[in-house]
């Protein structure tokens, strides 16, 4: 997510203002863009906004396609699908805004039915709207955890073979950026708080009923002293192994657009509310 820095005004000594929790936020977004492609949660963005993650699908599958199986054609036209850019969004395009009048429409996500690795909600159907729910619940676990341990944990659960690791995956580094910046340890400090609550979201992509390309966008709070909310966005694809949905193999899908819920840009970007059943 292409952004200009967010400043904060100057705080005391062991004050932290809404606005630098903001920056701080902001800080370890634009951090993880640099590193890697994928995740965009407000500890865990890690977006690469380049051409290459932009390709269109006709570059794609000419690239891809001379001597290659049935399986690795499907694993390309996959990869061009999640690699598909989307709209751009800046950091003001994430800080709380007017809220729009129009009716975005919606998406009703399925419940859980069990709880899985990691204390993440499990038992999600085999729908694109599964898909998405399980997405929220594993992306709200980790931000939850505030720390480098609880990230690696839901990860090592919650990826096929091939897909993100404990090592690799943007969430993980761009908690470590954030946690960094905030000059915390890898710890959860006992006064800090983040929690994510998913308001919108989209189904960006399908190939067969087993994968999905879903994206959240969340609002998310960060309270150590005050309170600091922004909004953040994750693209994931998502795949059917056994008998739940995981973040699937292959790089992390381009972009999604952060933007806070509910306004005239959010509903320009394509993202429609999220209801429960």
């Amino acid at each position: 997510m292409p952004a200009g820095e967010r400043r904060s005004s100057p705080a005391p000594a062991g004050v932290w203002s809404p606005g630098k929790v903001l920056a701080l936020l902001v800080a370890g977004a634009l951090t993880a863009v640099v590193l890697l492609a994928g995740l965009g949660l407000a500890i865990y963005y890690a977006i690469d906004p380049s051409p290459a993650a932009g390709k269109t699908a006709s570059t794609a599958l000419t690239l891809n396609a001379a001597g290659r199986s049935p399986a690795g054609l499907a694993r390309a036209r996959r990869e061009d699908l999640a690699g598909a850019p989307m709209r751009t969004a800046g950091a003001s395009d994430a800080a709380p805004s007017a809220l729009s009048a129009r009716d975005p429409g919606s998406i009703l996500l399925p419940p859980p039915t069990s709880a899985g690795p990691a204390g993440v909600p499990a038992g999600f159907t085999h729908a694109p709207a599964g898909a998405l729910a399980q997405l929220a619940g594993i992306d709200q676990v980790a931000l939850d955890s505030a720390s480098l341990a609880g990230a690696r944990a839901v990860i090592k659960g919650w990826a096929a073979p091939g897909g993100p690791t404990a090592s690799t995956w943007s969430g993980v580094r761009a908690m470590a950026d954030f946690l960094s910046a905030a000059g915390l340890a890898s710890g959860r400090p006992p006064d800090l708080a983040i929690s994510a609550t998913p308001l919108m979201g989209l189904v960006k992509a399908t190939d067969g009923a087993d994968w999905v390309v879903v994206c959240v966008d969340f609002e998310v709070d960060a309270t150590l002293a005050q309170t600091a909310r922004v909004a953040v966005a994750d693209c994931q694809q998502m795949a059917w192994v056994g008998n739940r949905w995981v973040i699937g193999p292959g790089a992390e899908p381009a972009p999604a657009p952060s933007i806070w819920p509910g306004t005239d840009a959010a509903i320009d970007a394509g993202y429609k509310e999220l209801a429960g059943e």
